[in-house]
């Protein structure tokens, strides 16, 4: 209590002086956990992937049964259509290396309960129950570690499909009140929990679902030991009712930096996690790179979605996209990683980054300015400026300083169009240290020599 009070009083105060609320952000992790989250902080980049029997008719994952949009049976049926006939897991491991992703999450098992590996606690899985009659996640497991990505495995820890699992639909309920069913499926969880994490020992787990029980029905405290018991650097998110390492806000970008000091947004590309051959909502790599160097700039990452067909080609408008987002990283990698969260959009107009020593700022342009952009309150002196994957120097001025009082001036960067991205410039800035910003109200002129 006295800690969350805590927290309430520095918000009132940072909200009170008009302080950035990044400042506020909870960042008080061990030294052990700090070691385990290292490469997920620099990853930046991350592309989940959702594939399942729903790609065969390109209907809602789960939901579309749970919500009865379509009768359960009619959904289960698409197993039959599910072939991965075209599943070469290394061509989907080249594109999403080529895209700067740094790590790759596979579903492995969904809400409908259709296991995509070969599963001995339960019936249902890609290899008893689809004409695919083969595991799925292996090959993906070692196309992921051959191409040098960290493996992420999604896990769906609620299952309306099992038998001793208590709701099946909104409307359907199995049983309420029935511990020796509930003990079956807990322990049903931890066999195949145990399978994935013995055979593949992934280096992240994404879990999903459990808003419909409590951390003590879920052994919540038992599932992260029993991961760790062999596999101790995992790291785990925060859908396992407070047990996890980092947080997972879903679609919409935050508006303020979340107070844990590690997260990850993630965001479909259309608006479908799963293949929907209706769906061509498709956002423009322009605005998935703005989606994404607001991230940057809040020191998250985004794990960024794709849907594979039932067989197992990726959608063209998905490719391009990752091709793009390709392009744009490599070019600008400097920007990327390893950096971490910029300064307050008081002093810049914009996204914006830091390099790990803090003495150089990046600058995102997703738009094609006007006149030359500024920056205020830096109160550092610039060495030098200049286009990030270009390496061109620019002229800047610094506007508004005077002799007399120590509020620094305005700089201002000139940014040629002829030096623009396509999509987003990025403007590197070298200070003489560490970045220093004035947060103040302004000086009265009291004296003038």
């Amino acid at each position: 209590m006295k800690k969350k009070l805590m927290w309430m009083c520095l918000a009132v105060m940072a909200l009170s002086l008009n302080l950035p609320t990044q400042a506020i952000a909870k960042e008080k992790v061990s030294k052990k956990t700090e070691r385990r989250m290292e490469w997920f902080s620099q990853a930046k980049l991350g592309v989940f992937i959702h594939w399942g029997i729903y790609a065969v008719n390109g209907v809602s994952e789960s939901w579309s049964f749970f919500n009865k949009y379509l009768p359960y049976e009619e959904y289960m049926k698409q197993a039959e259509g599910f072939t991965a006939s075209n599943y070469h897991p290394a061509e989907w491991l080249d594109l999403i290396q080529k895209s700067g992703a740094r790590y790759a999450v596979l579903t492995t098992k969904h809400h409908d309960g259709v296991a995509l590996w070969d599963t001995k606690v339960g019936d249902l899985s890609t290899v008893k129950s689809t004409p695919a009659k083969r595991d799925l996640v292996g090959p993906f497991a070692e196309e992921v570690r051959k191409h040098g990505l960290k493996l992420g495995f999604y896990y769906s820890l609620l299952d309306w499909s099992h038998p001793d699992y208590p709701n099946k639909t909104r409307t359907e309920v199995r049983y309420k009140d029935d511990p020796s069913r509930w003990k079956k499926f807990v322990k049903f969880n931890f066999g195949q929990l145990r399978e994935l994490n013995e055979t593949w020992k992934p280096d992240l787990y994404w879990f999903d679902g459990d808003w419909e029980q409590s951390a003590k029905a879920w052994n919540s405290k038992g599932i992260i030991k029993l991961l760790r018991s062999g596999n101790p650097n995992v790291i785990v998110n925060s859908r396992i009712q407070g047990y996890g390492d980092y947080a997972t806000p879903e679609q919409g970008v935050p508006i303020v930096r979340p107070e844990d000091k590690y997260w990850e947004l993630c965001m479909t590309m259309n608006d479908s996690w799963g293949f929907q051959p209706t769906d061509h909502n498709y956002k423009t790599p322009y605005m998935l790179l703005c989606t994404f160097v607001d991230c940057l700039s809040m020191g998250g990452n985004l794990l960024l979605d794709i849907g594979p067909k039932e067989d197992g080609t990726i959608p063209e408008e998905q490719v391009a996209i990752l091709k793009e987002f390709g392009r744009w990283i490599n070019k600008h990698k400097e920007a990327v990683y390893p950096t971490r969260a910029g300064i307050s959009r008081i002093h810049f107009q914009g996204y914006s980054t830091l390099n790990q020593a803090g003495d150089i700022l990046y600058l995102y342009l997703p738009y094609r300015p006007n006149g030359p952009i500024e920056v205020k309150g830096l109160e550092n002196t610039v060495k030098r400026a200049w286009v990030v994957g270009n390496g061109t120097e620019l002229s800047f001025k610094v506007h508004n300083k005077k002799t007399w009082n120590k509020i620094p001036g305005n700089l201002y960067i000139e940014v040629p169009k002829n030096l623009q991205d396509e999509q987003i410039t990025v403007i590197g800035i070298q200070l003489d240290g560490p970045v220093r910003l004035y947060e103040g109200e302004g000086q009265v002129i009291s004296n003038n020599e």
